[in-house]
């Protein structure tokens, strides 16, 4: 079989590939005396392990250095290919022969389609309204601009440089421009993530620039294309047969497909698993929607994209259609499919003394640096500090997969000649490292959360109202934080204002989401946090003037939702952020299950919070209203301290409600021989003073001497069936003659030593316990 084709610098190839017919899929293995690699079968698996093994080889001591698996990617498929001396190209022909190429090649491009299929499903396209005039305006700018300046920059280069020019070398230029001035959303996702800042106030406005840009750049892409296609074969009524049938397709799949997905959603019933039938009659639509753009001569992909956009994100569809293929496909699909890109690469083609090589390097670093600057002048009219309009810049110029596959379809078609195809990726690879290092200099989104401002339980107002924001994961911690807001008195003197805040893991979508439930008259009408919004509005209602209520629900991955936790806390200068156990127990006393991704969010709120934080370690003894109960016992634990301070000051509201019916106990540790300085004491003593003079027939103050830990533990004990709540302060770090030798017996850090003896999965009892840490203060 010969092909003949006309490459971007006018020179004419010819290419002769000779096939079996019928292909030879699968050898007999040792017992054939044939190269088992003449079939397909096993030279597809050899090349699949080799490219894993290679690509995390080489991704396992780079990512040390916070470079991303992008230019691992890259990197292998560059060692792979033609660059490297003849006796390594040797082995990687024998690796990946000529005519194997086309059957991994084809499994990679399919897994690409359902890659971009994925990206569709995760985009929701109502945010693009809701996004600000701040974002579409980043957004526009940073598409146009730099699409303008590059298309002005081919121009002079043509002119001025590039003297042997022709149509071919005309019309690259221009595609590269195209290329290097979208921003892709896919692309700028995985980038935030990989940064983990894709809760921050900087990752939700480049998430929302680069979907506003992202809709303009398909409607450019289509345009190109059709350009493209129109100047190929000179045909007027092939390019508006093109667009008719591409308007004819996204009517049918918002008009017919939309409403299907949508009704395959209302027949799942809420909690139950999506039926096979419905997920297989998805991936039929995906394989239809790809063979019909393909058919139309537009990219394969689209079909499978615009697909994406009519089925519902989130759960329960779009959740199960990511189960089944989101780990396959970009754990195994995408490296395979981005290493096969690099493996064209031939460095070796690139001369910088060559005048088309050098205008191609000058139109990425001119388009690179317009759109960073149109993305910094608008964020700073807007008030965006300049460090984070810079890197906001910098995260919109981020390159990734799409580029690279674009790169590739530019290739095949011989738009892009051997030279300006390995410029391109190498750009890639250089903005995939060097990208993600300047931002992690230039943005720290844990610094808003310093806590210059005194926000802690000691320093509000005394007597007035208290801001509590409470996080509730498992519908247990409702129960859980509504008794702890009964056991804490509020009243109309000193109220309460709770902020329930809802977390639910991303999945099936893209972007975080946050969401107010300011109305909670009508929680039934709210997709998400009904339970939580009922709960604390009615509870509300039967507290009314002494308790307000204001639930929210932030959707965002497990490991980034401390940002949402800490801003909610920040924005309404929350006094404490109160945070639920990672151990769930039974009511026979026994640890049902333990969360270790909640315990890791636990120690970044500890670490971050722009308040003071209580983990609250509910025992599941108390199945009821406590408001409708007898007398309820609680114990503050005290041994000096900030934390203990502060507990003491959250004890001290509950002793000056009268008609509280709670019995508090105060236990003051004391130790033989006290080593602490007489600032310390007298601090100390004026905190304990002005709790015991709250007094009260029900306010109990006890002494303890204690010689060491083990006197202190033996104490501690015995509370945990006397009390139904223990508060107690965490100081970590800080060592008390109290509690001398506890800390090298302690499990959980984060809950101090005291607490990790009342929270330990060997302890039964009845009382549940809340570990106390101030507010961390920079100054």
């Amino acid at each position: 079989m010969n092909n003949t084709r006309h490459n971007a610098t006018g020179v004419f190839k010819s290419y002769g590939l000779c096939l079996r017919f019928p292909p030879k899929v699968h050898s007999l293995g040792l017992w054939e005396n044939k190269d088992p690699f003449t079939y397909s079968l096993p030279s597809l698996e050899v090349q699949m392990v080799f490219i894993f093994a290679l690509t995390h080889l080489l991704h396992y001591p780079l990512k040390r250095l916070g470079i991303p698996k992008l230019f691992a990617e890259i990197l292998a498929g560059i060692i792979l290919g033609p660059t490297l001396p003849k006796k390594f190209s040797d082995l990687t022909k024998r690796l990946f022969p000529i005519d194997t190429q086309g059957v991994i090649g084809t499994l990679t491009l399919f897994g690409y389609m359902l890659f971009m299929f994925l990206v569709g499903v995760k985009i929701d396209l109502s945010t693009v309204n809701t996004s600000g005039k701040k974002a579409f305006a980043v957004g526009i700018l940073a598409l146009m601009v730099p699409f303008m300046v590059g298309n002005m920059t081919s121009q002079v280069l043509l002119k001025e440089f590039i003297r042997d020019k022709d149509d071919g070398s005309t019309a690259s230029l221009v595609f590269v421009s195209s290329l290097q001035s979208v921003s892709p959303f896919v692309v700028v996702v995985m980038l935030l993530k990989e940064l983990k800042i894709l809760n921050s106030e900087l990752g939700q406005l480049a998430l929302a620039s680069s979907l506003s840009s992202e809709v303009l750049g398909i409607t450019l892409a289509f345009i190109m294309n059709t350009l493209r296609s129109f100047m190929d074969d000179h045909s007027l009524s092939s390019a508006l047969q093109r667009i008719g049938l591409i308007i004819c397709f996204i009517l049918v799949v918002f008009i017919i497909i939309r409403p299907a997905m949508l009704w395959i959603v209302k027949r799942t019933p809420e909690g139950r698993p999506v039926k096979d039938s419905y997920i297989y009659s998805v991936i039929l639509l995906i394989l239809l929607a790809g063979a019909f753009t393909h058919w139309i001569g537009e990219f394969p992909i689209l079909g499978p994209f615009i697909i994406g956009f009519a089925v519902p994100d989130g759960p329960p569809l779009g959740s199960a259609l990511e189960d089944k293929l989101d780990s396959f496909v970009s754990g195994l699909f995408i490296p395979l499919f981005m290493t096969l890109i690099s493996l064209r690469v031939n460095l070796q083609a690139i001369d910088l003394s060559n005048p088309y090589a050098i205008s191609i390097v000058v139109l990425i670093i001119v388009v690179f640096l317009a759109k960073v600057v149109a993305c910094i002048i608008p964020a700073c009219i807007c008030r965006v500090p300049f460090k984070d309009a810079l890197a906001l810049g910098l995260i919109m110029s981020s390159k990734g997969i799409v580029q690279m596959s674009f790169y590739s379809f530019f290739r095949d078609d011989q738009a892009f000649n051997e030279e300006m195809f390995a410029l391109l990726v190498t750009s890639t690879a250089v903005a995939s490292v060097v990208i993600p290092l300047l931002v992690k200099q230039l943005y720290d989104p844990s610094q808003k959360y310093a806590g210059y401002q005194k926000r802690s339980i000691m320093h509000s107002k005394q007597g007035g109202e208290i801001r509590i924001v409470m996080c509730i994961h498992r519908p247990d911690n409702i129960l859980a934080f509504l008794n702890l807001i009964d056991i804490s008195c509020p009243t109309k003197e000193s109220p309460m204002m709770v902020y329930a805040l809802h977390l639910i893991e991303l999945h099936g979508r893209s972007q975080p989401l946050f969401i107010s439930h300011e109305n909670h008259q009508n929680p039934e009408e709210s997709p998400y946090s009904s339970g939580v919004v009922y709960a604390f509005g009615r509870h509300e209602r039967r507290h009314k003037g002494s308790i307000c209520a204001l639930a929210f629900t932030a959707i965002s991955p497990r490991k980034l939702m401390h940002e949402d936790i800490c801003t909610l806390a920040l924005n309404k200068t929350a006094s404490l952020i109160v945070i639920p156990f990672h151990r769930k127990w039974a009511v026979d006393g026994t640890v049902e299950s333990e969360d270790f991704e909640l315990r890791s969010v636990n120690c970044k709120i500890l670490d971050m919070a722009p308040c003071s934080v209580g983990i609250l370690v509910d025992r599941g003894c108390h199945q009821g209203d406590l408001s409708q109960q007898q007398q309820q016992r609680v114990a503050v634990i005290f041994f000096g301290g900030r934390d203990d301070h502060e507990a003491l000051f959250y004890a001290k509201r509950m002793a000056k409600s009268r008609t509280s019916g709670i019995g508090l106990t105060m236990v003051n540790f004391i130790p033989m021989v006290c080593e602490a300085s007489d600032e310390v004491k007298k601090l100390d003593s004026a905190v304990l003073n002005e709790f015991t003079n709250v007094g009260g027939e029900e306010v109990v103050y006890v002494e303890e001497v204690v010689k060491d830990g083990a006197e202190t533990a033996l104490i501690v004990r015995e509370m945990v069936d006397e009390f139904d709540l223990i508060i107690v302060g965490r100081h970590w770090g800080v060592e008390f003659p109290q509690t001398k030798g506890l800390k090298e017996w302690s499990e959980l850090p984060e809950m101090g030593v005291i607490g990790d003896i009342l929270s330990s999965s060997d302890l039964k009892g009845r009382a549940s316990v809340l570990v106390v840490q101030q507010q961390k203060t920079t100054a």
